[in-house]
């Protein structure tokens, strides 16, 4: 047969197209933990050094700074006036003063009310003019000489002399500067720095290490919790002991040992489901093998028919016990979690139920009737379940119930609470209040009676009914009025449906 070459690209696409898709790489908690604790602090790591060496740099200033307006200060004040002439006399000593520094370069200026140059260098750079004087006001610039910067410290001397006979005149200011290179400053900042730098270069070794140990030692009880469960027998469904686990690991043993009872319930179930089953399913299929026996060995055509019925009724007998059987379990694994809900409408879903009965109720030659409301009744609920439940009953109700009798099935609301009730009545021969509570166990048979069943039907009402959060309770039936057929009636109790939340929510 010839492929279609579209089809061959295809499947060769699809199968690079999985050759290449790389496996989803599982995560390490470890890492993730030194990750998020390792990433912000080698970040601050450098922002920390640069905002110390800012700060290294202000105190370094400030000493440097004082001692700058210190020099200014008494340069200032060997400024003098005489007839007119503005002098800065200096001794050697002053002089030696200001030029004193090992490592800094220290100039000096003095100039008079018209900037001219009286004594010092000349080139040191002169303040903004826009600057308003502020007589013995020492104030810092930062500029620069001879390609070099400098810190400046300058103020200005009142030149003015007020008599008292005589009206002030435009005062007039000297300028006095001193500046000096930021060697120092730099070299003392750089100081500070490697104080405070070189010890972080140590340390930051020593705290990964301790990190690292920390992150190990806390992690270890999960190690341990990992030993402790693989150790374990695989049919050991018993909880974990959580007395040692850390508070932030309790969780998770605790949602364990929740995973680990409700695997243990499962699979008692299935175990107690294969026990009935093998159980229950040895006396039909002895009966079987002994009616195909007994039909080969007979050679009378009347004999063999019947061994062939009773097999045909022994069969029948065995495929609706296999039924309920399975109908149990999947109500009793189906989880009211895992169930899918929908809104159904109960009138219409127990009146098709009833319908299908209508034959086996006539063949009985029991009048089977059903009593529906005029008025739609929603509940919410598995529709296949339900179904279910509805079946089990009708079918205890028609082999309890003898030829002439009724059984009738009715949908109602609750006159007091938003409920919709669904009841099965039947005029058979009742329900003892002692063995009420026992029929819904299953292969629970009520003594003395001569009914063929398998005991299942009840227990399967009862399961489908808790998973619905349904209240089922059985009375007698209130309209029959022969002692000897009290006859019963179950009444099953739903919570009714908000259908007009949904359909206003929906829109």
């Amino acid at each position: 047969m010839k492929r279609d070459p579209v089809d061959k690209l295809a499947l060769r696409d699809e199968a690079q197209a999985a050759e290449v898709t790389p496996e989803r790489m599982q995560s390490s908690l470890f890492g993730e933990i030194l990750d998020w604790m390792l990433m912000p602090l080698l970040l601050l790591w450098p922002v920390s050094i640069g905002v110390t060496y800012l700060i290294a740099k202000s105190i370094a200033n400030e000493p440097f700074d004082r001692g700058l307006e210190d020099r200014v200060t008494v340069l200032a004040q060997q400024v003098k006036e005489y007839n007119g002439q503005i002098s800065a006399p200096l001794p050697y000593s002053a002089r030696d003063i200001l030029r004193a520094d090992d490592v800094d370069n220290v100039y000096f200026q003095v100039s008079g009310s018209q900037r001219e140059l009286l004594a010092g260098d000349s080139d040191l750079p002169l303040p903004s003019d826009e600057e308003k004087p502020v007589p013995w006001s020492v104030l810092l610039r930062d500029d620069q000489m001879r390609n070099t910067e400098v810190r400046v410290a300058y103020t200005f001397v009142n030149l003015q002399k007020i008599r008292a006979d005589a009206i002030a005149a435009e005062p007039r200011y000297a300028l006095v500067q001193v500046a000096e290179t930021l060697d120092k400053r730099r070299l003392l900042a750089n100081q500070i720095i490697k104080g405070v730098i070189l010890p972080e270069f140590i340390i930051l070794p020593i705290a990964l290490t301790l990190l690292w140990f920390a992150l190990t030692r806390g992690l270890s009880p999960l190690a341990s919790l990992q030993d402790h469960i693989r150790s374990r027998r695989s049919d050991d469904l018993s909880p974990i002991d959580s007395r040692g686990v850390p508070e932030e690991i309790s969780p998770l043993v605790r949602s364990l040992n929740d995973m680990l009872e409700r695997l243990s319930q499962s699979i008692d179930v299935q175990k107690r489901f294969i026990a009935d089953a093998a159980h229950q399913m040895k006396t039909p299929l002895a009966g079987m093998r002994m009616q195909s026996e007994l039909a080969m060995r007979q050679s009378d055509r009347g004999e063999i028919q019947r061994s062939l019925e009773q097999l045909s009724k022994s069969s029948e007998s065995a495929t609706r016990m296999v039924n309920q059987l399975l109908a149990l379990a999947r109500a009793e694994n189906q989880s009211s979690h895992a169930t899918p809900l929908e809104t159904i409408e109960l009138n219409s879903m127990t009146r098709e139920v009833v319908q299908d009965w209508v034959q086996t109720a006539i063949a009985r030659r029991i009048d089977l009737g059903f009593e529906g409301m005029q008025q739609a009744l929603h509940v919410k609920g598995n529709s296949t379940m339900l179904r279910e439940l509805v079946n089990n009953l009708l079918d205890n109700a028609l082999r309890y119930t003898q030829e002439g009798g009724s059984v009738t099935v009715r949908v109602r609301a609750d006159d007091e609470r938003p409920l919709a009730i669904m009841e099965v009545e039947d005029n058979g021969p009742g329900i003892a209040p002692a063995e009420r509570t026992h029929v819904f166990e299953r292969f629970y048979r009520i003594l003395g009676s001569q009914v063929q069943g398998s005991g299942l039907g009840l227990a399967i009402v009862r399961e489908i009914a808790q998973k619905h959060d349904a209240d089922i309770d059985i009375f007698n039936n209130p309209r029959s009025h022969d002692s000897r057929f009290p006859g019963s009636l179950f009444r099953i109790s739903l919570a009714v449906a908000n259908t007009d939340a949904e359909e206003s929510g929906s829109n």
